[in-house]
């Protein structure tokens, strides 16, 4: 542990380059700790509470089946995968897609969200109860590895990227989304930016972080970019907390933070076309050989 120089508190080592970090105060209530060589910050509910909501799932149904849509779609640009692995497939829709479009599927989920998973992908699919990282090695091979806003949670990260690795099929490649500690949102909005209303949140990757923890895991081929068309209620979601709306349900459950997440859409895209670093979202691209 090291102790930090300005409020004299121990903090951990980077999880992904083992530096010493040093705390970022979000303001008089919360604070993250940073990683000064690669930005990689941590998060622990004690220090940075942050007026999180009581349950890890806080999204809109309507709005999950919009981004499940352009995730989809950008997860086949480069033609439909015959095998898809899914990290945290949570209700299964995801992996129901890659099935219905003729793709053997699995996945691994510890059942964090206690939803119902569809009954074709438990049916038909091969799904592991538990974190990817106790999957026995040989349990299953994939051309396509995905996670969908799934390593900002898990215990290690870097034996996440390891096993998805390990679950890759020759040619194959691992997909992976995740919040950008590095876009404006955190500088902007602070404890309320929409990011930290999940208590389940306990890391967010900046895009040097991200690459190095997929090299740490034996990627030789990585590529991180920011998506433009994802997590499209961030700003309007942010400002609703920042306001004081939420509670135990998180912002998303009122209809007018609903209706102003749909009023800006157009001038957040834009904006986001323009300004690379105002996209909240990184993608990793990455596999091996």
């Amino acid at each position: 542990m090291h102790e930090d120089g300005a409020g004299g508190q121990s903090t951990p080592p980077c999880e992904v380059c083992a530096t010493p970090t040093v705390l970022r105060s979000l303001g008089p209530a919360d604070a993250l700790t940073e990683c000064p060589a690669c930005g990689h910050l941590g998060r622990d509910l004690a220090r940075c509470p942050a007026r999180h909501r009581d349950l890890a799932y806080g999204g809109d149904p309507g709005l999950d089946r919009a981004r499940l849509a352009l995730t989809h779609r950008a997860l086949v640009a480069d033609g439909p995968p015959a095998s898809v692995f899914e990290i945290g497939y949570g209700g299964g829709a995801l992996l129901r897609r890659f099935l219905d479009a003729g793709a053997r599927v699995g996945g691994a989920d510890p059942d964090q969200l206690g939803v119902e998973v569809d009954e074709e992908v438990r049916r038909r699919g091969r799904l592991w109860a538990g974190g990817i990282e106790t999957v026995p090695e040989g349990w299953f091979s994939a051309e396509l590895v995905a996670g969908v806003h799934v390593i900002e949670h898990v215990p290690d990260p870097v034996a996440t990227l390891r096993t998805a690795a390990s679950v890759l099929a020759p040619g194959g490649r691992v997909v992976l989304l995740t919040p950008a500690a590095d876009s404006w949102g955190l500088r902007r909005y602070g404890s309320d930016w929409w990011m930290l209303e999940d208590p389940t949140h306990v890391r967010f990757f900046t895009a040097r972080s991200l690459e190095l923890a997929a090299r740490r895991a034996g990627f030789d081929r990585v590529r991180v970019d920011r998506l433009v068309l994802d997590s499209l209620s961030v700003d309007v979601a942010s400002v609703a907390r920042r306001r004081g709306v939420g509670g135990t349900r998180g912002v998303l459950s009122s209809r007018g933070v609903l209706a102003g997440v749909a009023a800006t859409a157009p001038l957040v895209l834009g904006l986001r076309a323009l300004v690379p670093g105002t996209r909240p979202t990184l993608r990793l691209t990455a596999s091996v050989g």
